[in-house]
């Protein structure tokens, strides 16, 4: 058994080391698990050693082993970069140094913990936004990311778990790396290593055991992690099958979505990452984020703090791989309505707010009522999908 552990993982790095060699940008390799304590960090230095055994100029560029005792194990041999201090609040903090691992230029660099924010002060807000430079460089990297840090996802995992994550990467990210692998635990086996302290201090497991480590909570990021693995990986299963031909790129989704949005920080928000999601899994390529501004939501007229949430929801899609659409008009409906025509859309996304009572739904008359009637009497055709809120 363990022979055949030790031949796939030399077969997934010979396999990523192939990668490597083939252009200039750097490769990304994400291990995706669906907790913390699943064995991320421990996977990306197992390849890192086989990798330095094929003579790969590789550096360990941050790695958090949270103290595991067989994590540390695995640091035994391999370059590290050091890490650089940061003053923030009188505190010294350190990150890592991308500045230095640019220079050095290794083949490959681990990076742990894709998610992090770094430090105020440091070059790059995000890690996963360190992690593109060192792409762009020409820098390949081995990485690390809990499902749960998936911006479509927030709203899913908040409704799972209870816990609003506030680390979150673009999806973007994972979607345009060039292998993702699922690191797997049963919820026992889990559990079962959260309670031998190996993933918390003993101190944090009873509270840990009954909120985010709740069977049902981690059966559901299970669920969500593989269905993540398998979207992303199904295509490369093909066409990387024994080394055989090129197989032709599937025929892309035709259908354009459409997704509407206004000042409602929240409603926009988990709009949006839906929008995301469908567009995934229905595989469109197109969709766009239409913003109608109407005369009460002028600049002059709107709180500061509402127009810094709208800028971050538009850039929110921008990262997500939408397209922003920006009109200004009073007349809601009738606008929505042409900008579907114009981008020919098939799909139509928007927000409903949750009615109280049954006399509320029949009597309350709002912009998406009026714009599900304009939609009936439209020539070309249009699902509709609504978002409660």
């Amino acid at each position: 058994m363990q022979a055949a552990d030790d031949a796939r993982r030399d077969e997934s790095a010979e396999r990523f080391l192939r990668l490597v060699q083939q252009r200039r940008r750097g490769r990304l390799k994400v291990y995706l698990g669906l907790a913390a304590g699943v064995g991320k960090t421990y996977r990306l230095l197992q390849e890192a050693h086989e990798l330095r055994r094929q003579g790969i100029n590789l550096v360990l560029g941050y790695v958090e082993t949270h103290g595991r005792p067989e994590t540390v194990a695995q640091l035994r041999d391999l370059a590290e970069v050091p890490r650089k201090t940061l003053f923030y609040k009188g505190r010294a903090l350190e990150e890592m140094d991308l500045e230095a691992i640019i220079q050095r230029r290794p083949a490959v660099v681990v990076v742990d913990e894709l998610a992090h924010s770094n430090v105020p002060g440091s070059k790059n807000e995000k890690r996963w936004q360190d992690v593109e430079e060192l792409l762009k460089a020409g820098i390949s990297v081995l990485t690390a990311l809990n499902v749960q840090h998936l911006e479509s996802l927030h709203d899913q995992v908040l409704k799972i778990t209870g816990t609003d994550v506030t680390e979150r990467v673009p999806d973007q990210v994972l979607r345009g790396a060039d292998e993702v692998v699922n690191v797997d635990l049963t919820v026992g086996e889990l559990r079962g290593r959260l309670q031998a302290g190996k993933i918390y201090d003993s101190a944090k497991v009873p509270v840990a055991l009954n909120s985010f480590f709740r069977a049902d909570n981690l059966l559901q990021l299970r669920r969500l992690a593989v269905r993540e693995v398998a979207q992303l990986l199904g295509q490369q299963v093909e066409s990387e099958a024994g080394g055989a031909a090129p197989v032709p790129a599937p025929r892309r989704n035709a259908d354009r979505l459409l997704a509407c949005i206004n000042t409602n920080e929240l409603a926009a928000r988990q709009i949006i990452r839906k929008a995301s999601r469908l567009a995934q899994q229905l595989g469109i390529t197109t969709w766009y984020v239409l913003y109608v501004q109407t005369s009460r939501e002028a600049a002059d007229r709107i709180h500061l703090a509402t127009q810094r949430h709208l800028l971050r929801n538009l850039q929110l899609a921008t990262e997500l791989g939408g397209q922003i659409l920006r009109v200004k008009s009073d007349d809601v409906v009738r606008t929505v309505i042409t900008v579907a025509r114009e981008k020919e859309a098939t799909l139509l996304m928007c927000g409903i707010t949750r009615e109280k009572t049954t006399w509320q739904r029949l009597s309350h008359r709002g912009i998406t009522q009026d714009l599900i009637r304009a939609v009936a009497q439209l020539r070309q055709d249009v699902d509709m999908f609504l978002v409660t809120y």
